[in-house]
């Protein structure tokens, strides 16, 4: 009975947003269910992969019409006027289903695993369907694979005090980092800054992005603490979504950190199908860069992503023939160690700016004022700087030095007196903070 209870409040969570794209996620859930047991029982190869092709068919094809075919006929128009045909199609104004590329890659990894045997189809459809409409961590993860979850729902949750106590401490953190650190703090400097590029100069160029940098982390990583927590509070486990990630090593390591449901998922679905790094040097480089470029369009319907994909493409194929010897160095020297992640932060925050602009022209624009080729006058106030710039400090610092530990391992070591206190000291924070009606980031992927 629990289970229905949870899967009609997770079908009301859905509905609360726009009810008709419950629909949407009803096929889905209809499909994949369908199809994985049609290919679990298929007895040639022919009629698996036409089963398999069923899944794929229409979950792609909601994920394309809903959020690639405004951007496609953009571009088909783009191409048109270039070429001097002047027949212009129509421009398609299309409401994003929310969370759709989430749960669309999260019931694919289902179907593709019964496909590929490594998965058994589920025997309850109660349970599928929980799985993919699990309220905490629909709308923007993380991606849960059935064998992390599925299991978990073949027996009653058992909640014990630890997880009570844990799950409200991060469900507290979450609406911190985001309500506090991302909306309070970073949000407002970012906003006037990527709104106004044309007036940025190198100072409140480098402000803007550093407060993005710090926005981007705090809002989806407090979206994804959050959704642990929930789900901790009704005897449920999901997996970490991040790791410190502004503490990695290269751009390997930062993939390791950052979004992992997702970089898994486009390891274990994308890179290793297309031949990872098995058929060559050439043929490794070229599976990065489409993985990547891939994975860049699945934040958004605009070149923008795609180009940031791409940059990510290119760091991880430099970065590969140099990785030994850089871990090398890093193992015998502190001081390279700081460099290396830092050269890495650079990197990461110079590929931000594409990933938030509006438009490339925006985008050059701020990439010029930041290397000091144009000089605006727009200006950031001294506390906001003063603020951007010490949290953005102790954000860095905090995943240098913790990279390798949980925040779960490091709340048991902490006293539970200074647990609370913190747990206090963040809700009044919460309390405290103006109201805002800005979304997560993440909702609109």
């Amino acid at each position: 009975m629990h289970k229905v209870i949870l899967l009609i409040a997770s079908y009301l969570f859905y509905m609360a947003w726009n009810p008709p794209f419950v629909l949407l996620l009803l096929i889905s859930t209809g499909v994949d269910w369908w199809a994985a047991k049609r290919i679990a029982r298929a007895e040639s190869q022919g009629m698996r992969k036409l089963f398999l092709a069923c899944s794929l068919g229409v979950n792609l094809g909601f994920l394309f019409f809903f959020k690639y075919s405004p951007m496609l006929m953009e571009t088909l128009n783009g191409v048109l006027g270039l070429v001097g045909i002047e027949m212009v199609l129509p421009r398609w104004s299309i409401i994003l289903p929310m969370g759709i590329s989430f749960y669309t890659f999260q019931t694919l990894s289902y179907t593709l695993d019964v496909y590929r045997k490594k998965e058994l189809p589920s025997d309850s459809m109660l349970d599928f369907a929980l799985y993919v409409t699990f309220f905490p961590q629909l709308v923007a993860g993380p991606i849960v694979r059935s064998n992390e979850f599925l299991p978990q729902l073949r027996q009653r949750p058992v909640i014990r005090p630890f997880m009570v106590s844990w799950g409200i401490v991060l469900v507290v953190f979450g609406l911190f980092e985001k309500i506090v650190l991302a909306d309070t703090i970073m949000a407002p400097v970012a906003d006037s800054v990527f709104s106004s590029a044309g007036e940025a100069g190198f100072r409140s160029a480098w402000m803007g992005v550093l407060a993005f940098t710090g926005q981007i982390y705090f809002d989806f990583a407090g979206y994804s603490t959050c959704a642990i927590g929930i789900a901790m509070l009704m005897g449920f486990e999901l997996p970490d979504n991040f790791r410190a990630p502004y503490g990695a090593l290269g751009f390997g390591d930062f993939w390791q950190r950052w979004h992992i449901s997702l970089s898994s998922w486009l390891r274990d679905y994308l890179y290793i199908p297309l031949g990872g790094n098995k058929k060559g040097s050439r043929r490794t480089y070229a599976n990065l860069f489409v993985t990547m470029l891939l994975g860049g369009l699945w934040h958004g319907a605009n070149w923008t992503f795609v180009f940031w994909g791409g940059l990510h493409g290119a760091y991880l194929a430099i970065e590969r023939p140099f990785r030994k010897k850089l871990e090398s160095a890093a193992a015998k020297s502190l001081f390279f160690r700081i460099g290396w992640m830092f050269g890495t932060l650079f990197l990461v925050m110079l590929a931000w700016v594409p990933f938030r602009a509006a438009s490339f022209g925006d985008c050059s624009t701020l990439l010029k004022a930041m290397f000091g080729f144009a000089h605006g006058t727009l200006s950031v106030h001294w506390f906001s700087e003063f603020m951007v710039v010490g949290l953005a400090a102790v954000l860095f610092v905090f995943h240098g030095l913790m990279k390798n530990h949980r925040l779960e391992h490091i709340g048991r070591k902490m006293p539970m007196l200074l647990v609370a206190a913190a747990v206090v000291f963040m809700v009044l924070m919460i309390i405290m903070s103006p109201v805002s009606d800005r979304a997560f980031i993440y909702f609109q992927f």
